[in-house]
């Protein structure tokens, strides 16, 4: 297969689950060619791996030079498949292909705001030119069939794929500079402040808990010293023990030398990055059960998940963890264990050359 894929590569960390599958499928033998902007900090890797590089990615809506710059490539290039992940791409890749043989795909990767009435939908997701959409998690496929019923053949549910190898760690964190004793358990919540984040939720959930409760929270991310949470923090039984970090370039650093991960949303996310990379890491988590994040964590098998919205549930599966620390290091394992097969990058690889296939068949 001959694959043209047009999508942002500037930032790393974020982008390496998406990169890596095409990657991958050039190490299969298909053909990629990535067209992303010149300063793209994967260019060299995608080089390295045969992968030719266009220096070039739409910076405006249905813009006439654009169009006409990938169109020339697809026809020159006899691509099979075109792969579009934002709506830059969706919005100048869309006309460029039209009357061309070419697969056109697109990618969603959350779940909100997709609506039959939206007539922006129509330019993109249920553009009739549109023979594929990938679905991060199978609740935002659930969303697009309600939407729309008559094309629900092109909606397919693929996970990015990860591989633990990705999140090793460069240093240390100190816990006892932040009072942890010996025998105390350490959660960390990694999160900019948004109300879907449900922070507030875990905060109440320390009101439930005794003041010589064998516990620390240490909450990581942008936003997290704002009024509302520091009144809450200050009613807290735990106010001693509740570490305010704010955004932090070592977050992985913390996550691993903390014992559990929690994420206390209530909405709106596809499967939670965050969540991925403390699993990798061997962290037991604590999560609640958001349509995106099914199936992520198997409650009792690999970590603990409780619904939504409800701080006493939060405030019970923590005691649980705290009565029951071997289930710390049980559920860890677990959980590192179910990204490296689950969530593997390499079957990702495979479900997206599958539906590829699928689609240069019909």
């Amino acid at each position: 297969m001959k694959i043209l894929v047009i999508s942002d590569y500037r930032l790393t960390v974020t982008l390496r689950p998406e990169a890596e599958i095409f990657i991958g499928l050039q190490k299969k033998g298909h053909e990629v060619t990535i067209m992303t902007y010149e300063d793209a900090e994967y260019n060299q890797r995608f080089i390295e791996n045969g992968i030719r590089v266009i220096p070039f990615h739409p910076e405006k809506k249905r813009d006439k030079k654009s169009i006409a710059f990938i169109r020339e490539e697809l026809v020159k290039g006899k691509y099979d498949i075109l792969q579009m992940f934002n709506s830059l791409a969706y919005l100048n890749g869309l006309p460029a292909a039209k009357g061309l043989p070419v697969k056109v795909v697109l990618y969603r990767g959350y779940t909100g705001n997709i609506a039959w009435y939206d007539p922006f939908m129509y330019f993109k997701y249920f553009s009739p030119r549109v023979d594929g959409v990938v679905c991060l998690v199978e609740a935002i496929r659930q969303i697009f069939i309600k939407n729309a019923p008559w094309a629900k053949e092109k909606f397919r549910t693929i996970n990015k794929g990860h591989d633990i190898s990705w999140y090793k760690v460069k240093g240390d964190f100190d816990l006892k500079a932040y009072g942890v004793k010996e025998g105390e358990v350490s959660f960390v919540c990694a999160a900019n402040d948004r109300k879907m984040k449900g922070v507030v939720h875990l905060l109440k959930a320390t009101h439930y808990m005794e003041e010589d409760t064998r516990l620390h929270l240490f909450l990581a991310g942008n936003g997290m010293d704002k009024p509302e949470f520091l009144k809450l923090i200050n009613a807290s039984p735990l106010k001693d023990k509740i570490h305010i970090l704010g955004f932090r370039k070592d977050i992985l650093e913390i996550v691993n030398a903390c014992d559990v991960f929690v994420l206390s949303s209530l909405y709106g996310e596809a499967i939670t990055k965050a969540v991925i990379e403390a699993m990798s890491l061997g962290k037991a988590p604590l999560i609640t059960d958001i349509p995106g994040n099914k199936n992520l964590v198997i409650s009792g098998e690999s970590g603990l998940v409780v619904k939504p919205g409800s701080a006493l549930a939060l405030s019970e599966r923590m005691k649980q963890y705290l009565q029951h620390p071997e289930l710390i290091t049980k559920y860890g394992e677990a959980a590192q264990n179910r990204i490296q097969t689950v969530f593997h990058t390499s079957r990702t690889v495979k479900e997206y050359e599958a539906f590829y296939q699928e689609l240069l068949a019909k």
